[in-house]
C-alpha cells in the first residue's frame, strides 16, 4: 500500500471511483447522492453525507480508514460521536464494525474501486526525490491553477502572521507598539539571527528604549549590553563607554544580559554580522518615537523604503567588524535587498495584521499592494521552483512559494494543494 488516508479523503471528497455500480462489503446496493463535507474538527470525516442503500435513503456522516480494523484501533466502537456514521470507506475489510448500541456500520471497500492510473501518479508524487513532489511537472499546469494557488498561498501566510501576531498581541496586553518593537528587532535578525534578536527584543521593553531616544550612547549601550557584546575588557574607547553606560542602566532597569553565544557569526560578510545590525537598528531607533506610526501611515513602497534608508549609524562601525576588532571600510547603511526585507517582513506583516485586528481592509490590500511592486526574494527554496519553471515575479510571488513549501510540498500534502491535485486527474 503506497498511499495514505489522505489519499483515500481525496478519492471519496471527488468521487474519483473506477465504477458507477458499487455494493457494500455485504453486497448491499450503495449510491453516492452526496459525499458530504469534509469536517476539520474532531469526529466523523465528512458530515451530512446522503446516500442510498438498497434504495433507503439515509443521511449522516462518513468515516474513512485504510483498514476496517483502525475503528476500533482508534477507539470509535466505544465513541458515541460515531454513532452518526452511515458508512465506514476503507481501503481493506478486515474486520466488522459497529456502533456503541452494537449496530453494524454498513462498509465500503474502495479496493478495486480506485483508478490504476491515480494510484500510479499518486505514488510517482510521494516517491519524488527532487526538491518538491511535482517538480518535474509543475512547468505544465495550467496557469489560471497556479495562479490561484499561489493567491491561496499569500492569503495562508499573511493570515498566519496576523494569527501569530494577535497571540503576541495577548501577551503584550494589546499595546500594538511594543508588539511591533519585538516584530521589527526580530527582522532585523534577518534569517540567521532572527531568533537572538526576538530574544534581544523581549529582554528589552519597547518602553525603555523610547525614553532613552534622544541619549544615541544609553540606545547602542542598552542594545549591545542585552545582547552580550559588552562583557570583558575593551581597548577602544566607544566599547568602553558603551560598557560603563550599559552597566549604569542595568542595574537601574533590574535587566539580565544574553549569552554571546547565540549569536551567530559564522560564514557571513561583515556586513551582516550581528553587530553590525544592532548598531543600525539603534541608528533607526534614536532620535525617533514614530516608527510605528510612519510604517502605518505610508502609502507607497517609496515611502516605506525610504524608512530606512539614511540610518545614522555610529561612525565607529565604518572600519570595525566587532569591538576592538580593526577592518577595511564598510557600508554601515542598508542595502536596498536588505530594506526590502524589512518591508515585506515587517512593515507588510504589521499593515496585514492591525488591518485584520482592527476590521481595515485598505490596510490588508495595501500588505498585498506592497508585495506585489517589491521583487521577488532570492533565496534557495525559491530557487528551485524557479528552475521547474514557476513564474516567481514579486516578493507576493516569493511569499507564496514559501508558503506552498512549508506548509504542503516539504510535508508531500499534494492532495491538499489545486496544483498537486490536477497532477493527480492529469
Amino acid at each position: 500500500m503506497h498511499f495514505n488516508e489522505d489519499f483515500l479523503h481525496y478519492i471519496w471528497q471527488y468521487r474519483l471511483l473506477g465504477k458507477a455500480d458499487l455494493r457494500c462489503t455485504n453486497g448491499d446496493q450503495l449510491q453516492i447522492i452526496s459525499q458530504g463535507l469534509p469536517n476539520r474538527h474532531a469526529g466523523p470525516d465528512f458530515s451530512t453525507a446522503k446516500l442510498k442503500i438498497n434504495g433507503q435513503l439515509w443521511v449522516g456522516n462518513v468515516e474513512i480508514h485504510l483498514k476496517s480494523s483502525d475503528w476500533k484501533l482508534h477507539r470509535h466502537h466505544t465513541d458515541r460521536f460515531y454513532d452518526t456514521v452511515i458508512l465506514h470507506v476503507v481501503y481493506e475489510d478486515d474486520d466488522l464494525v459497529c456502533r456503541t448500541d452494537g449496530t453494524v456500520v454498513p462498509a465500503l471497500s474502495l479496493k478495486g474501486l480506485v483508478p490504476e492510473t491515480l494510484l500510479i501518479r499518486y505514488k510517482s508524487l510521494m516517491t519524488e526525490k527532487d526538491f518538491f513532489p511535482c517538480a518535474g511537472m509543475i512547468g505544465i499546469v495550467d496557469r489560471a491553477v497556479l495562479n490561484r494557488t499561489m493567491e491561496k498561498m499569500i492569503a495562508e501566510r499573511l493570515e498566519e502572521r496576523a494569527v501569530e501576531i494577535s497571540v503576541k498581541m495577548e501577551h503584550n496586553h494589546h499595546h500594538w507598539r511594543e508588539c511591533f518593537h519585538v516584530l521589527l528587532m526580530r527582522c532585523f535578525g534577518f534569517k540567521t539571527n532572527n531568533i537572538p534578536f526576538e530574544m534581544l527584543a523581549n529582554s528589552i521593553p519597547g518602553s525603555i528604549l523610547s525614553k532613552l531616544r534622544d541619549n544615541p550612547l544609553q540606545v547602542e549601550a542598552l542594545l549591545f549590553g542585552q545582547a552580550g557584546f559588552l562583557e570583558g575588557e575593551f581597548k577602544d574607547e566607544y566599547p568602553r563607554k558603551l560598557q560603563l553606560e550599559y552597566n549604569f542602566l542595568r542595574h537601574k532597569y533590574t535587566l539580565q544580559p544574553a549569552n554571546r553565544s547565540v549569536w551567530k557569526f559564522m560564514r557571513m560578510h561583515p556586513q551582516n554580522f550581528p553587530v553590525l545590525r544592532i548598531a543600525q537598528l539603534a541608528g533607526l531607533l534614536i532620535g525617533s518615537n514614530t516608527i510605528f506610526d510612519d510604517s502605518l501611515a505610508c502609502k507607497d513602497l517609496k515611502s516605506m523604503i525610504g524608512l530606512f534608508s539614511s540610518v545614522a549609524v555610529n561612525p565607529y562601525w565604518k572600519n570595525h567588524s566587532g569591538f576592538d576588532r580593526d577592518c577595511g571600510a564598510i557600508t554601515v547603511q542598508l542595502g536596498r535587498k536588505s530594506i526590502e526585507n524589512l518591508v515585506i517582513n515587517a512593515l507588510c506583516t504589521l499593515l496585514y495584521s492591525y488591518g485584520r485586528y482592527f476590521d481595515r481592509e485598505e490596510l490588508k490590500d495595501r500588505a498585498v499592494k506592497m508585495l506585489k511592486k517589491i521583487p521577488a526574494e532570492r533565496n534557495a527554496i525559491v530557487a528551485e521552483y524557479k528552475k521547474a519553471g514557476l513564474a516567481i515575479k514579486s516578493a507576493m510571488d516569493s511569499q507564496a512559494v514559501l508558503q506552498l513549501h512549508k506548509s504542503y510540498c516539504s510535508q508531500k500534502k499534494c492532495l491538499g494543494c489545486e496544483i498537486g491535485m490536477r497532477i493527480m486527474t492529469g
